[in-house]
């Protein structure tokens, strides 16, 4: 049963979150290490280390720059320690977060050095964290929570079941006025014309296909043979054998309204709706790229099995194979394989995941939450200068 009232944080810049995290956030991946010295000092606050920030130059600094900012402006976040190597790069990444209206810190460790900077990121962490644990939910609109959409492992149940399912509550939440997010641009090889045809105008088709056209060229310009990797070797052992029919099954999930725009990468969206976001379809960049945009709940269908968590945007995860929801049930959130054996109806799947995310909106810890699954991850998509 749907919750009676939805409650969540309301951030200074009016958007709604469902988690309160404070984050210490390294510009780079040579300020990791003081990152986690500050959130071993103060265990309630989230380090997020990645690997670049170094060298990069370009669309490919820029996407780094907008996927930190993104991160740290993301509703589910109520406060953000900065830690980079040099000031000036710190700075950038700081004031943008601050423009949002929350509570920002920010260390630079040359001529400071580790000791001091884990000090002070110490000290200015964990005033952060007691502010933030006063911070009360209130109610809020269900249209106001911005969700995002990806499969992963799939297989011939996830097109059946978990896809469909997950597609009922996109139409659902769009038409009560809500944003989603879905992307995974090289998988939709195949079925791309079926997502152009959903675009509201032209303008917003000719992004999408300008996206797609420009993502496979990338992928051809390499010369490599994608079998392996597109399906993947678990798709295949679920019964996908061409990435066409994995096209169909990404498709399925993303419900039967219209696509009202195409993003960049971690752009947040500006109509609500559907919005396709250009995305790799592995999952922990896709959705570290969708929570930069904005999104604070994650809707997972799964067919073999997948563990993918994220450490600021909670992912709920649903297969419809009855063997994944057995030998993995620690990883599952909500388990449709009923659907498969007529048990259960597509509408009455749709009224159970509706149920849980409503739950998760308002607090519940997701399995992914629960076992510790912080899977984040930039993407790259250029070498280093």
């Amino acid at each position: 049963m749907a919750a009676e009232r939805l409650t969540g944080y309301r951030r200074a810049d009016g958007r709604v979150g469902i988690r309160n995290h404070v984050v210490v956030l390294p510009v780079d991946d040579l300020s990791n290490a003081a990152a986690e010295g500050i959130a071993r000092l103060v265990p309630g606050v989230l380090a997020l280390p990645h690997a670049y920030g170094r060298l990069q130059f370009g669309a490919d600094l820029e996407l780094t720059f907008s996927t930190l900012i993104g991160t740290g402006t993301n509703p589910n976040v109520a406060a953000v320690v900065v830690v980079g190597i040099e000031p000036a790069w710190t700075a950038r990444i700081a004031d943008a977060i601050e423009a949002s209206g929350k509570p920002v810190a920010r260390l630079s460790i040359e001529r400071h050095g580790d000791f001091a900077t884990i000090a002070e990121g110490a000290r200015q962490a964990a005033r952060m964290l007691q502010d933030a644990s006063a911070i009360e939910r209130v109610e809020v609109r269900r249209e106001e929570v911005m969700v995002s959409i990806k499969c992963g492992e799939s297989d011939t149940t996830s097109g059946l079941g978990s896809c469909p399912t997950t597609s009922v509550l996109v139409d659902r939440h769009v038409d009560g006025g809500g944003t989603v997010l879905f992307g995974e641009t090289s998988e939709l090889t195949g079925g791309e014309h079926i997502i152009a045809e959903r675009c509201v105008d032209e303008h917003v088709r000719k992004r999408f296909t300008d996206f797609y056209d420009s993502y496979i060229a990338m992928i051809e310009r390499t010369g490599a043979n994608l079998l392996g990797s597109q399906p993947t070797e678990g798709n295949i052992r679920g019964g996908l054998s061409t990435i066409e029919e994995k096209a169909m099954g990404n498709i399925a999930k993303t419900g039967t309204v219209p696509v009202v725009d195409a993003l960049e990468p971690a752009e947040r969206p500006t109509r609500a709706g559907l919005n396709f976001m250009d995305t790799s379809c592995a999952a922990a960049e896709a959705i570290t790229l969708m929570a930069a945009a904005g999104a604070v709940i994650h809707i997972f269908p799964t067919g073999q099995g997948n563990v993918i968590g994220n450490p600021i945007e909670p992912v709920i995860k649903l297969p419809a194979n009855p063997v994944t929801a057995a030998t993995m049930s620690e990883h599952i959130d909500l388990d449709v394989s009923a659907i498969l054996t007529g048990e259960m109806t597509l509408a009455a799947a749709g009224d159970l995941l509706d149920d849980l995310v409503e739950r998760t909106i308002c607090g519940r810890l997701t399995a992914a939450e629960v076992l510790g699954h912080r899977e984040y991850v930039l993407t790259k998509l250029y070498q280093s200068a």
